[in-house]
């Protein structure tokens, strides 16, 4: 018999479930969309999308045709980042990093399969969804998640791969589980991992995990370039140390 979680409920995960639907697809989202994609019932679907639009976590779309999410989801998110001191602390080394690299730097943090970035600075201009905080990726195939990994034990890597949605996004994506686990290991020897082309095309990066003071990894830091500008070899020979010693910085800290 399974066990029943008393504490667990329902009528909250529903409002999650609704807010979640905006991740499938995100925009605005009719009511025939809401339902489908969140597997409610209609009526419960309507009281919850009246109290979320009460709340403000919903907006209608315009001419009263749909939802959106509204700016409350904004104030959370503020909230969070506030509220993080890794995320506060990384904030400055992050400033240092790029300076010194003049590319591309990321703070990213473990969400069980995938990654999430939570600090982001720019030095040219990228597709837009690539430059948000918030943006998840996959554990397997993003540079940081690799860099996480590589300080997680073999079995607990290995329940993250049969887990994972192995999906190639472009032509260079590995997927192959021997594979991955090749790339992890040659990150727990180089103290980095790198990838190239394999969630952008035309583009390679370094990543090197953050470590708690039981030298858990509990984020990564990541600087990424242009494959027009720079081979592999020379780009990890290059900033290979420096995000290592920027991920040591933190990780002291």
């Amino acid at each position: 018999m399974s066990s029943v979680d008393t504490r667990f409920n329902q009528s909250v995960a529903k409002a999650f479930d609704i807010l979640e639907a905006f991740s499938v697809k995100p925009g605005t989202l009719s009511l025939n969309e809401l339902i489908e994609i969140s597997n409610l019932d209609r009526n419960s679907t309507l009281r919850m999308l009246h109290t979320l639009v009460a709340l403000g976590y919903l907006e209608r779309g315009s001419n009263q045709r749909g939802y959106t999410l509204g700016k409350k989801i904004l104030h959370r998110t503020f909230d969070y980042l506030r509220g993080h001191p890794l995320i506060e602390r990384a904030n400055q080394v992050l400033i240092e990093l790029q300076q010194e690299s003049n590319e591309g730097v990321d703070l990213s943090l473990p969400d069980d399969l995938n990654i999430v970035y939570a600090l982001r600075r720019q030095t040219r201009r990228r597709y837009y969804f690539a430059t948000l905080v918030g943006r998840s990726m996959p554990m397997y195939r993003a540079c940081a998640g690799r860099a996480i990994m590589a300080h997680l034990p073999d079995e607990q890597v290995d329940d993250i791969l049969t887990r994972s949605d192995l999906v190639a996004v472009t032509p260079h994506t590995q997927t192959d589980p021997s594979a991955i686990r090749e790339k992890i290991s040659q990150a727990r020897q180089n103290g980095f991992a790198m990838t190239v082309q394999e969630t952008l095309l035309g583009e390679l990066a370094v990543s090197s995990a953050v470590l708690d003071h039981t030298g858990q990894p509990i984020a990564a830091i990541h600087i990424y370039g242009l494959l027009s500008q720079w081979k592999p070899e020379a780009f990890a020979q290059r900033f290979g140390p420096l995000v290592i010693n920027a991920a040591q910085a933190l990780s002291k800290q």
